[in-house]
């Protein structure tokens, strides 16, 4: 699988507010169109609340 960059990951995320939940992370990235393999590596993402976007990164690199 391909892995998703951090940068990659702020450039995707960069206007999001949280704290926000997997399915609101997942609706923003179908709403701004952002990469197909972010969109599917936040699809992979446990349900819960992330609160910053280092909780976000870290739960996708653990899920790689």
């Amino acid at each position: 699988m391909m892995r998703v960059n951090t940068v990659q990951l702020q450039n995707s995320l960069n206007e999001v507010s949280y704290p926000l939940s997997k399915q609101d992370l997942v609706r923003y990235a179908e709403e701004k169109g952002i990469d197909e393999r972010v969109l599917r590596a936040l699809k992979q993402l446990p349900s819960k609340e992330y609160q910053t976007l280092a909780d976000v990164s870290k739960a996708i690199s653990e899920s790689e």
